[in-house]
């Protein structure tokens, strides 16, 4: 019979490590006896400071505001370097946060000249101020434990500087008892996570759909009246105007915008109030409604407390769902790239690449990846937490930016400049057999079928064919083969 797996590591003694030496991570060598968490010390170069974390002593860059959990982070996740960092967007959104807390937690008793200091730091961090201070990987623990406690280090020695502490000693302001106060990593970080996609959706990703929208909406009016030949299968079909094609894109970017717009009631829901499991333990009462109403008052977005605390931290249906609005959006965003790029095609075109056409499809392809991440992650909710949390929001954001992005480069540099070869498209309509189409109602659809195939075998125009074969006079035919009534319903 199978045994169950045990994940616990076996204790052990190990000597203590010397002061300068780095310290291997969870799993590894420990140091022995710790000091007391408020011995950090300068080196004596001067260029790094001694902080401690549960396994020992550190070294912690002097000019840098983290803490020993981050360094040791940076020792126990070498994975990818710095392109694969926690997006920005993610650490703004943590600074909303924990500003947003502090002021809650003061409410409920925190001294308010370490509230203070900490809505500064936090305000700072949100403000983008200290960027280079989040030196952490997407690729580490799937709760973003370690990215909570970067944000916690950097705010809680900001803070202390602010208030002419030392940094590193965490005081007055300590990280977990004072910054992380009445949280935990399980709920902070997919509020976080939901702070970050709806900003970038509202300051990206719609702006670029609706600006799309609107160029293209305005080709289709400009073009209302230019009949050309349609295209099924990719081969020649009945007529219909260039606006008509057009008016086609532009209820897919209109439904893509729509889509998107709906999806995001659960993107407002916030986690912030769960703490480790979903209970709320930890927190007062109306804990979690004021963080909500502060993150939104922030925001100026439609923020609230997650009605359910136990699926806001096990599941992530929500980013699912958006993402999953993205990824139709890159299928609508694909057909309209591909198009445009065939309609400009050769022969006797010219040689202008579609730069931009292949771009945009380049971006769909990587949506369309990046959905499959986020599905397997959404689908790793185990009990009562999801751990993908760091790769989803990573792939969200990214698709988000890209096709916000993507959509405006395409209307900018592609849409406002299409132009209509008349000459070309009034040429290719007359010499298409599929005008036969017309003369179904009038002589049936096998004379009709037989004119065709018999003016593509000879190489002569339907007009001709239809007069050689006796079915109809010319004048029949110049009556009843007219490109504009073949537009809509008679």
């Amino acid at each position: 019979m199978y045994r169950s797996l045990r994940l616990f590591a076996r204790p052990r003694r190990v000597a203590r490590a010397p002061a300068s030496a780095s310290v291997p991570g969870f799993g590894g060598a420990a140091a022995g006896p710790l000091r007391p968490p408020n011995a950090a010390r300068m080196a004596s170069q001067n260029s790094f400071r001694i902080e401690y974390d549960t396994f020992g002593e550190l070294k912690v860059p002097n000019d840098k505001y983290y803490g020993a959990q981050t360094v040791r982070s940076t020792m126990n996740f070498k994975i990818g370097g710095v392109t694969e960092r926690m997006p920005i967007p993610v650490i703004k959104a943590f600074g909303i946060l924990k500003r947003a807390a502090a002021e809650v937690n003061q409410d409920y008793g925190l001294d308010p000249k370490i509230a203070n200091a900490i809505m500064k730091a936090a305000d700072e961090v949100a403000e983008g101020k200290l960027n280079d201070h989040f030196p952490l990987v997407v690729w580490q623990t799937g709760s973003g434990t370690q990215t909570n406690m970067n944000v916690n280090e950097v705010i809680s020695n900001r803070a202390i500087e602010i208030l002419g502490g030392e940094l590193g000693s965490k005081k007055p302001v300590h990280p977990n008892d004072h910054v992380n106060k009445s949280q935990s990593s399980n709920d902070t970080f997919p509020t976080a996570m939901h702070i970050a996609a709806a900003t970038e959706v509202h300051e990206v990703l719609l702006p670029g759909l609706q600006k799309l929208h609107h160029a293209l909406d305005a080709k289709s009016k400009e073009f209302a009246q230019i009949i050309k030949i349609g295209r099924t299968h990719t081969q020649d079909a009945v007529p219909l105007t260039l606006g008509q094609e057009f008016s086609g894109y532009v209820q897919q970017v209109k439904y893509a915008t729509t889509r998107i717009q709906a999806a995001m009631p659960r993107i407002y829901e916030l986690a912030a109030g769960g703490t480790a499991v979903g209970t709320g333990l930890n927190t007062r009462i109306g804990f979690a409604e004021k963080v909500a109403a502060k993150v939104s008052a922030l925001t100026g977005l439609p923020f609230v407390t997650a009605p359910n605390k136990f699926e806001a931290l096990a599941a992530h249906d929500a980013l699912v769902e958006l993402s999953g609005a993205m990824n139709t959006t890159a299928c609508s965003l694909m057909k309209i790239a591909n198009d445009i790029r065939f309609l400009g095609s050769g022969p006797r075109s010219g040689k202008v690449n579609p730069t931009q056409c292949e771009a945009m499809t380049m971006v769909a392809a990587q949506v369309m990846g990046n959905h499959v991440a986020v599905t397997v992650g959404g689908s790793n909710g185990h009990f009562e937490l999801n751990v993908f949390k760091p790769m989803m929001i990573k792939n969200v954001l990214h698709s988000a930016r890209l096709l916000g992005d993507a959509a405006v480069s395409f209307t900018e540099n592609c849409v406002v400049g299409i132009q209509a070869n008349t000459e070309r498209i009034n040429k290719l309509m007359n010499e298409s057999l599929m005008l036969v189409t017309a003369l179904n109602p009038h002589i049936g659809y096998d004379k009709a079928a037989k004119i065709a195939k018999t003016a593509h075998k000879n190489g002569s125009t339907l007009k001709a064919t239809a007069v050689e074969l006796g079915y109809l006079t010319a004048e029949q035919f110049d009556e009843w083969v007219k490109p504009k009534d073949m537009l809509g319903p008679k």
